[in-house]
């Protein structure tokens, strides 16, 4: 082989992994599945707005149902807060391109995400103590299958919600 042809055969190939190269570095994003706590969280949010808007048809209950509602609020933020250290953050402080699918409820609730269905009149004592129930087997049944720090976290959601449907109920 000559001397011309080696550096044609040479180029050629940096070329191929040039080529190869930019169109990987253009491929589309994998989509990740939405983490298991962002449907939680959803559940948290909903949850406190529902102990707020319960306020309008039980004024006397208005101290527990600000303390559910703003403990609830909690919850949704260290939820998110978790969901955030999971995806990391850069030195510089932003954060990763993390493209993910729309959160689902969980199966336990059977109902939508909050905020997809317009909203309802203030829910009822029963009804919110009930949502409060069905938030904390949902959160019960989501520690399960979590591990460390997550699983601590769902099942302490779990029995402040228990806590909380008991406390409507009184």
């Amino acid at each position: 082989m000559g001397r011309r042809t080696a550096l044609r055969v040479a180029g050629a190939g940096t070329l191929g992994v040039l080529a190869l190269g930019a169109s990987a570095g253009c491929a589309e994003e994998p989509v990740h599945d939405p983490d298991p706590l962002a449907a939680q969280e959803a559940l948290a949010r909903a949850d406190a707005a529902a102990a707020t808007a319960a306020i309008a048809l039980a004024p006397q209950r208005q101290t527990t149902l600000t303390t559910i509602a703003a403990q609830r609020t909690e919850h949704a933020d260290a939820l998110r807060a978790e969901v955030a250290r999971v995806i990391g953050v850069y030195g510089d402080g932003t954060t990763p391109v993390h493209k993910t699918k729309e959160p689902s409820a969980p199966a336990a609730t059977g109902t939508p995400v909050p905020g997809t269905a317009p909203p309802a009149a203030p829910p009822s004592l029963d009804q919110l103590r009930e949502q409060l129930t069905r938030s904390a087997k949902a959160a019960a049944d989501a520690a399960v299958v979590q591990a460390g720090y997550r699983a601590g976290l769902l099942a302490s959601i779990s029995a402040a919600c228990a806590v909380h449907a008991r406390e409507i109920s009184a």
